[in-house]
């Protein structure tokens, strides 16, 4: 069985190398809609795959990073990663370009990294992200599965690779979270005491 839950934000980059001239050579934002699927084979105690309220702590902060927020590509000019840096209180360096296709890669990347990290406490066994997608406009989106999150020739992506500015970081709920996800350390869901019917 699957879920989706979706996620709104605010995004402004340069995708560097990409057909259109008006993207690779100037700044541009687009107003994000992320849906985030997951699936598992069994439900919860509470006959959910996953209780959506569960969303709205380090997997939410990690999805809003992107909001009202500048991203680049760590491979991009200096001078131009130094001036958003510089210019912006909201940042985030990218080991990949920043297109919709790699937004839906990296948000798969870090909310299934997450989950894997996660203390159950509700019998939510084999819960896992199945699918991300992004949509860029009303017209466009791109869809990510796990086979694409992990395939090295759509560009590499290690925990290690991602910086966010201290703005971003001071808004989540722990502001050290991307660190613990680093370190392997675990999120802990809330306990639930069960109701006997």
């Amino acid at each position: 069985m699957r879920i989706r839950k979706l996620f709104k934000f605010e995004n402004a980059h340069i995708v560097r190398n990409c057909s259109s001239d008006r993207c690779k050579r100037s700044i541009h934002g687009h107003s994000y809609q992320i849906e985030l699927i997951l699936e598992a084979t069994r439900l919860d105690h509470g006959q959910m795959v996953y209780d959506f309220g569960l969303l709205k702590s380090s997997i939410k902060d990690i999805i809003d990073s992107f909001d009202h927020a500048i991203c680049f590509w760590n491979k991009d000019d200096p001078e131009y990663i130094k001036a958003c840096k510089t210019f912006s209180a909201r940042w985030i360096s990218l080991p990949v370009s920043p297109s919709a296709e790699q937004f839906s890669r990296v948000i798969f990347f870090w909310a299934d990294a997450i989950l894997q990290q996660t203390q159950m406490q509700n019998g939510e066994a084999d819960v896992q992200v199945y699918s991300v997608i992004a949509h860029e406009t009303a017209t466009g989106y791109a869809q990510c599965f796990r086979e694409d999150v992990y395939n090295e020739q759509m560009g590499q992506l290690e925990l290690e690779s991602f910086e966010f500015s201290e703005q971003i970081k001071t808004e989540w709920h722990d502001s050290q979270m991307y660190d613990k996800l680093i370190l392997g350390q675990p999120f802990i869901n809330p306990s639930v005491k069960q109701q006997v019917l």
